[in-house]
């Protein structure tokens, strides 16, 4: 039976460090420690032993060289039965349980202000070699990097239940933790020396948040994990879920769309996403306001969808939510007691709480696998104003027409291509999505208008990307659009100027696509 009669502690984060200490004293265990830990300890009346004083030599360097000692490393990777005797010989003496987490590296780079020094010096070489050599040993050593384990580990202890099963886990998680730990270092290091962004070698670690029933079909399995480069900015997966059913595979990939479309408005704005594309988008003076016209645009795909607000959601809009729609996910950055009660009588509705968002850019990378390889890019955070805008045509558009087509244009980079978005007094009037051709898209998003009563004339279109011929903005004609917005770019950009000449149609270029495949 595995028995714990010496443990090394060592620990950045100090979390639980006590309860745990007190405890393995109570059970008789001898504590070795190094530097802040020990000093914690001692000031807790926790008796310990330091590294130092177990090895013979001083911490020196700055406290660089501290636990890089055989007496150290022979007590953690000496295999029990067998290395018994070398052990002896050298005074090494077996460390049974080793608690060790790592220099706070990705907390210290995370700070705009940190120099290269400062970074290097939060580089952590004793933790993961200690952490190493006792994962590789774990049928002697049990480790424990996350102080979240502690509670369980000391229950196990209790009960006399440290299996090698158990001790077999905490190393797969210790490997999986100096892996995360390298994987930035490398990261950083090769920004840092380089102005690539994509350098030889590219590793993507993440922490489990939970598994999924299924993934975009039942046949699938699937699981959602937090990248472990998010530390404390807001995002999904650091949204907290008040009430509600286990979110699906489809709920967070909705869920994400709806959020970073929402944020990209200042004003109080509301967006309503169904099947990864926005169904409905509107900004006003309030939330109530702009839930109302987001939903007015397709009440009929609005239905089972996924709904964003950059607001609190408050009585009114939960109310006006719940008589309006079912829905499966609600997002907000905060909400009232009152809007809790209200939802909280339809139980099965997820409300996700995600705190105010950042307003600076997403840094982030996206993945897509394909086969035999991964496709990794930058997130598309494209954005443009009033004066990135160039008019083409011989009218140009209103001071309220440009409103919305820079509205239109922010809303059509969540829509896949081909994407076509009408829009008018910024809010959605009709959304084309996810065609072969720019012209369907086109006629959709109007027939999709009309079926709801909403008036297409007067309206701006946005277009994803160029149009390669002129039937596109012919398309638009009929629909009487006054203004339209789109990259420009095409081989025949002079034919699809002069047809918006012909029609009366205002348009600009942005010099900038947004496909979204």
């Amino acid at each position: 039976m595995f028995k714990v009669t010496r443990a090394l502690i060592s620990v950045s984060d100090k979390s639980g460090l006590i309860a745990l200490a007190k405890s393995l004293n109570q059970h008789g265990v001898e504590i070795l420690s190094t530097g802040g830990t020990y000093n914690v300890l001692q000031n807790e009346g926790i008796p310990a032993i330091e590294v130092s004083e177990k090895t013979g030599f001083p911490e020196i360097m700055d406290g660089r060289v501290k636990t890089l000692h055989p007496i150290i490393h022979g007590g953690l990777l000496g295999r029990r039965g067998i290395d018994e005797s070398v052990m002896q010989s050298h005074a090494i003496e077996p460390i049974d349980l080793l608690v060790v987490n790592l220099y706070p590296f990705k907390e210290t780079i995370s700070n705009p202000d940190t120099s290269l020094e400062q970074a290097i010096e939060n580089i952590d070489i004793g933790g993961p070699a200690m952490i190493r050599g006792a994962s590789k040993n774990h049928d002697g050593v049990a480790v424990l990097v996350d102080p979240d384990d502690y509670n369980q580990f000391l229950e196990n202890l209790d009960s006399d239940n440290l299996t090698i099963h158990y001790r077999q886990q905490l190393a797969a998680k210790a490997f999986g933790h100096t892996a995360s730990y390298d994987a930035s270092i490398n990261q950083y290091l090769s920004q840092s020396f380089s102005n690539e962004t994509f350098t030889n070698q590219f590793f993507y670690t993440g922490e489990l948040i939970s598994k999924l029933r299924y993934g975009e079909n039942p046949h699938q399995e699937a699981a959602f994990y937090k990248d472990d480069s998010v530390l404390n900015n807001k995002s999904l997966a650091l949204a907290k879920q008040l009430q509600g059913k286990e979110l699906s595979y489809n709920n967070i990939a909705d869920s994400a769309s709806a959020l970073d479309c929402v944020n990209q408005f200042i004003e109080p704005a509301c967006v309503i996403v169904k099947h990864a594309n926005p169904c409905g988008v509107a900004v006003n003076n309030n939330i109530l306001e702009a839930y109302q016209r987001a939903f007015s645009t397709d009440p009929t795909s609005a239905f089972g969808g996924i709904i964003a607000v950059n607001r609190p959601l408050d009585d009114n809009v939960a109310t006006a939510i719940l008589e309006k729609q079912f829905v499966e996910v609600i997002i907000a950055p905060e909400i009232t007691e009152a809007a809790k009660k209200i939802v909280s009588k339809k139980e099965n509705i997820r409300v996700l709480i995600t705190g105010d968002q950042n307003t600076t850019p997403n840094q982030d990378f996206e993945f897509k696998k394909v086969s035999g390889g991964l496709l990794v890019q930058t997130v598309d955070n494209g954005m443009i104003n009033e004066s990135d805008l160039r008019v083409v045509t011989e009218k140009t558009p209103t001071k309220e027409l440009m409103d919305d087509l820079l509205f239109a244009w922010r809303v059509s980079k969540f829509v896949k291509s081909n994407a076509i978005v009408f829009c008018k007094d910024k809010m959605t009037i009709g959304v084309g999505a996810g065609q072969m051709s720019r012209v369907y898209s086109t006629k959709i998003a109007a027939i999709k208008a009309q079926d709801e009563n909403l008036i297409v004339a007067g309206s701006v279109l946005s277009s994803d990307a160029f149009f390669p011929f002129r039937d596109g903005i012919d398309a638009a004609a009929e629909h009487n659009v006054s203004a339209i917005i789109q990259p420009g770019g095409s081989v025949r950009d002079s034919e699809v100027i002069n047809a918006a000449n012909e029609h009366g149609i205002a348009m600009v270029f942005t010099n900038m696509r947004h496909f979204r495949h």
